[in-house]
């Protein structure tokens, strides 16, 4: 065998348990079998198309069954499929498609209006498929994707370079160069560094071979995974490909923005296992419906909830254990192109301290020239994990030298995240050595909204900080030096940032002050961070 392939694997499963759901979405339930047909339906269509091995299928999808067929669909073909953040306006989506060199796009429809603006410049794009939806139709320019999936029958979809483990997807993360960079996973390494079919909580072994992950699939009770994170972003992304490559199902909510009473009505009416999160921007809301209604909903299934990406804290988790005592929380410190930094595992009575992990089996914490630190030292350094790792960021062969370094005859990967080893083999989170903010996990870079404000005929210069929030973690802060005689309000500048960004961007705050910068123009973030921290009363 040729590695690892989603693929493969996903169809041995679905003929091993075909009448399984495999998805859920409110009232919509998909059978593993249906699962199987519809992808086939896609990949075919894909490969009709014109699309080539490895060519670029682009997911600009809200959370539903068509995010992970599509995606089931490329792995198929021996297509590279690719997530996109679909709070993105036309500039920024221009970009990701353009550098990704994205051959399809499947969208849900009520996206239509930015599709239209963009795809004259995005002349590589052949497919267009479109999810219709209440009161958005299927444009002219676009194929529907529910006739394409309908067409799955007649046994599998196998292009003539058939598949391998060396195939990739392709996950774009906001990092800390400004815009999204693709990280390439072969799907063996991400196979591989997401448990090879296994889970050691549990005491399950990796798979051995491809016959067994039907013959384990028929045999398990499945469990059910609600993904309440985007699948858009790497931790709900993730956490279904694991629980799909178990014979897991995966359920998404019904709504398209978070809501906690609705995602509480969901695990007891699902009777679900486990969750998929991302910190407090979830977990606040979370532990917030619970105090104000103690006892309303049955949560006696609820075994595990998983969170990655940001800082969850301890107060919270201790919070939700009161009310859930029989659950285990699992918070992994790790990023898009670093899988396993860290993990902290909280239970009733057991809470982990806010940002403090264990060591993963592959984690060491080297200094910046690249000595490890010895635990117990105070030394600062920056986390690094090897093993099973990305093969870099696409089309960006400097970022990953930065990021990939090799030492100790070994490729490690280098994300940024800086550290203190405690005595006792722990680490405690120290933050990106970068500005960039991480608001409800998501990344936002500094200079791409001071560039956006500066804009603003109002605006002389600016500088954007993150601040503390306690649903988000950070927030962000524009400190503001006005034009002469200007005045610019917070509201302004929101909508004004709003036109040539994602709305997660836009700031939050606004402090009005002269913008302190270097001799070489170079702001400083530490100074600036001060300052709108004192003027808004938080220092």
């Amino acid at each position: 065998m040729a590695g690892w392939n989603f693929a493969d694997l996903w169809e041995t499963v679905a003929a091993a348990v075909p009448n399984r759901p495999v998805q859920i979405h409110g009232e919509r339930r998909v059978t593993w079998g249906e699962f199987d047909r519809r992808a086939d339906g896609l990949a075919k269509a894909l490969l009709a198309a014109g699309l080539t091995h490895q060519a670029k299928v682009a997911a600009y999808l809200y959370n539903a069954p068509e995010y992970l067929e599509t995606y089931f669909a490329a792995f198929k073909a021996g297509l590279a499929p690719v997530n996109t953040n679909y709070r993105y306006v036309a500039d920024e989506l221009i970009y990701l498609f353009d550098n990704a060199d994205a051959e399809a796009v499947v969208f849900h429809a009520a996206f239509t209006p930015t599709v239209e603006q963009i795809r004259a410049r995005l002349p590589q794009v052949k497919l267009w498929i479109a999810v219709a939806q209440p009161g958005w139709p299927v444009p002219d320019f676009a194929v529907d994707y529910e006739t394409l999936a309908a067409g799955g029958g007649g046994g599998r979809t196998t292009a003539p370079w058939g598949r391998s483990g060396d195939d990739l997807l392709i996950l774009y993360t906001g990092g800390t160069t400004g815009m999204p960079k693709g990280v390439m996973w072969r799907q063996d390494d991400l196979f591989n560094v997401l448990g090879a079919g296994g889970n050691l909580l549990l005491e399950i072994p990796p798979l051995t071979d491809m016959a067994e992950a039907g013959t384990r699939a028929a045999a398990s009770t499945p469990v059910l995974n609600i993904a309440a994170a985007p699948l858009m972003h790497g931790t709900a992304q993730f956490t279904a490909l694991m629980t799909l490559t178990n014979g897991g199902t995966v359920a998404q909510l019904p709504s398209r923005r978070f809501d906690a009473h609705e995602f509480w009505d969901e695990v007891q009416r699902l009777k679900a296992g486990s969750a998929a999160i991302v910190g407090m921007a979830f977990a606040q809301p979370m532990l917030d419906a619970l105090d104000a209604e103690p006892g309303r909903w049955d949560l006696s299934s609820m075994i595990r909830l998983g969170s990655s990406g940001t800082v969850w804290s301890m107060e919270n988790k201790q919070g939700l254990l009161r009310h859930i005592p029989q659950m285990g929380i699992y918070d992994s410190l790790g990023s898009s192109e670093a899988v396993g930094l860290g993990a902290s595992a909280s239970a009733a009575g057991a809470t982990a301290e806010t940002a403090k992990f264990m060591l993963g089996l592959n984690t060491a914490v080297f200094t910046e020239d690249r000595r490890r630190v010895e635990p117990g030292s105070g030394e600062r350094g920056l986390i690094a994990v090897s093993g099973f790792l990305p093969m870099g960021y696409y089309k960006d062969p400097e970022k990953t030298r930065r990021t990939f370094w090799e030492m100790e005859g070994r490729r490690w990967s280098v994300p940024g995240d800086y550290a203190t080893v405690e005595a006792d083999g722990s680490l405690k989170l120290l933050g990106r050595g970068s500005q960039v903010i991480n608001t409800g996990g998501e990344k936002v870079f500094p200079e791409e909204v001071e560039e956006a404000i500066k804009l603003h005929p109002q605006v002389r210069d600016a500088a954007v900080v993150g601040v503390p929030d306690a649903r988000f973690g950070e927030r962000i802060c524009a400190v503001v030096e006005a034009a002469p005689g200007e005045t610019p309000t917070l509201e302004a500048l929101s909508a004004h940032v709003r036109v040539h960004l994602a709305g997660y961007k836009i700031p939050r705050e606004l402090v009005l002050s002269p913008v302190h910068r270097a001799a070489n123009g170079k702001l400083d973030y530490k100074a600036m961070r001060t300052l709108a921290l004192e003027a808004l009363g938080r220092s």
